[in-house]
């Protein structure tokens, strides 16, 4: 059992560690000191929610239906481009810095979070279709075991990374110092919106 929880958490850790939207969000709200532990727990819960679905076989649905993987990738790009260029925009305007600090309301950072991890075809690809057909090769308790490793990489990495960047808060959260930040997010954010346009141009 404790070797199929491994590889299920194994498996889940190489896919949700990868840099994207969704963890520089995590990130910027845990430095921010902004309704982070929510927000974490919001990833975790889409996370939980897109694992199980696979782990049921809901990846045969998603390889049969492109269209609206497609129908993903325009909001996603939509979505990403909008957000880099309002991190853009606080990286050259201080006035918009300050704003951009100000604490928002927990409404704004659940919507924001929800976009950011289902405004993004790939996360279906990796959590439902991959994963799925990973878990999907075992049976009863193996099977079991494989989805309990995969959630428990999820829930362990939203909370390592929320207590990773309260502690990179005093430091990360001046004004200085987070005008560097938000440019990272924003390149991070066209370049993810990018890799969407060129995937819909093929």
């Amino acid at each position: 059992m404790i070797f199929f929880i491994a590889k299920g958490y194994m498996a889940a850790a190489a896919l949700i560690i990868a840099l994207g939207a969704q963890n520089a969000f995590v990130l910027a709200q845990g430095v921010k000191r902004q309704h982070h532990w929510p927000v974490a727990a919001t990833c975790f819960l889409v996370d939980a929610i897109l694992i199980s679905l696979g782990m049921v076989g809901a990846g045969v649905v998603i390889q049969h239906w492109p269209n609206a993987l497609t129908v993903i990738q325009i909001g996603g790009f939509i979505f990403l481009f909008g957000y880099g260029f309002c991190a853009f925009k606080a990286f050259l305007m201080p006035a918009a810095l300050t704003a951009s600090q100000a604490k928002g309301s927990l409404k704004s950072a659940l919507i924001t979070t929800l976009a950011v991890s289902c405004l993004n075809p790939h996360v279906y690809l990796d959590t439902v279709v991959l994963l799925g057909s990973l878990g999907n090769q075992f049976t009863g308790s193996e099977k079991y075991s494989f989805w309990i490793g995969a959630i428990l990489a999820s829930f362990s990495w939203f909370v390592l990374l929320t207590l990773l960047a309260k502690a990179l808060s005093p430091w990360l959260a001046k004004p200085a110092v987070w005008r560097w930040v938000e440019a990272l997010v924003g390149v991070m954010m066209w370049t993810i919106a990018a890799w969407l346009l060129s995937e819909l141009l093929e």
